[in-house]
């Protein structure tokens, strides 16, 4: 498979990558809805262990993950060296000539380190327009980075620095959300969150007619929660109330989005959101998506917690995380497909449940 970021510019769009009609994205409405936008919150304060500062930030989380399921954090400790020192890091791959690239193109999931084009989330076979990264990427451990490129020269180094910085946030992120739920602040520790990290830097080379196709097909992400590193082009959308929205950059901010996992977690309370990238035609977007999931073991279900008059009964079955991967690429990362599948379904006959 071709990576777009190795062929010349393209005039017009390939038959391959022109989504059916139903499929391409609408034009964004400039009316006064389009001002609606998710939350950026200042995470200034939140290091504190206790004190109202930080109860402020959790609340403030969970308002915004409850009405939107993404929201923009500033302030979040993350320095803008390590950020900008691995998106050119990043960008610098792309850019290298193909026979470079040539030993790491992979669709062996097994792989640490992998380059690829498109996306395998498609029953119909469609395509869509990008290059991507698939890294293993925290913990940093000696199997990891020798799978990972040596060209260019501070990709390695770039790439440790940046993923523990933005575990360490996400950790952060974690903490103020089990405390904004009323529930201990390490509820989210241990298996619920120590599988290998993951990593996508997604390459969006300019499209020559974005209303054609899009950069990624609609989805929600299979695992707890999302740190993105949008940079300074906008190209995400992310569903809400039956409408598209723009997540528009903030200068320095990271974008955060809930995963399935959490969803199920919180029995509900608080959604995994569907989102997607569209394409731009003068010019190039680069992303950088870190998701942090559990253990392939780790048994999820509602926590007992989250089951109670507000919330109603436990809307979802107990399953190993393994089998939830399995079932998300069967349902080709249909969200309601998906979720189905775990989703204890009441009998109205009996009153009794069953997965």
């Amino acid at each position: 498979m071709e990576l777009l970021s190795d062929c010349p510019a393209h005039t017009s769009v390939p038959d391959k990558y022109v989504l059916p009609p139903e499929k391409r994205p609408s034009v964004l409405d400039d009316g006064p809805s389009s001002h609606v936008v998710p939350p950026v919150i200042d995470l200034h304060g939140a290091a504190v262990s206790d004190g109202r500062r930080r109860h402020l930030i959790a609340a403030e989380i969970i308002k915004a993950s409850k009405e939107f399921g993404i929201f923009q954090v500033v302030n979040h400790g993350v320095s803008e060296d390590v950020v900008q020192g691995f998106r050119e890091a990043a960008a610098g791959f792309f850019a290298m000539p193909a026979a470079e690239k040539l030993p790491y193109r992979s669709d062996d999931l097994s792989k640490h380190f992998r380059v690829s084009s498109s996306t395998p989330y498609d029953r119909n076979g469609d395509r869509y327009w990008l290059d991507y990264l698939k890294i293993t990427c925290h913990p940093v451990t000696d199997e990891h980075v020798r799978e990972w490129p040596d060209k260019p020269g501070s990709f390695r180094g770039a790439l440790a620095e940046y993923s523990a910085a933005v575990h360490e946030l996400a950790q952060t992120l974690l903490r103020l959300i089990a405390e904004g739920l009323g529930l201990d602040d390490g509820f989210f520790a241990g298996d619920l969150s120590s599988g290998n990290t993951q990593m996508n830097v997604n390459y969006y080379p300019p499209c020559p007619d974005p209303s054609l196709t899009l950069g990624l097909l609609p989805h929600c992400d299979r695992h707890l929660i999302t740190v993105l590193s949008q940079g300074d082009v906008a190209g995400l959308q992310a569903r809400h109330g039956g409408r598209w929205l723009l997540v528009r950059p903030v200068p320095g901010a990271f974008v955060v989005n809930l995963g399935h996992q959490m969803e199920i977690i919180t029995n509900g309370l608080l959604a995994s959101v569907e989102h997607r990238a569209v394409t731009k035609a003068d010019a190039a977007r680069l992303s950088v998506v870190t998701l942090v999931m559990p253990k392939m073991e780790c048994r999820i279900g509602p926590a007992p917690e989250m089951v109670n008059e507000s919330t109603g009964p436990a809307r979802f079955r107990e399953f190993e995380f393994s089998e939830f991967i399995k079932a998300y690429s069967a349902a080709a990362a249909s969200r309601e497909d998906v979720l189905d599948y775990f989703r204890i379904h009441s009998t109205a006959s009996s009153g009794s449940a069953a997965p």
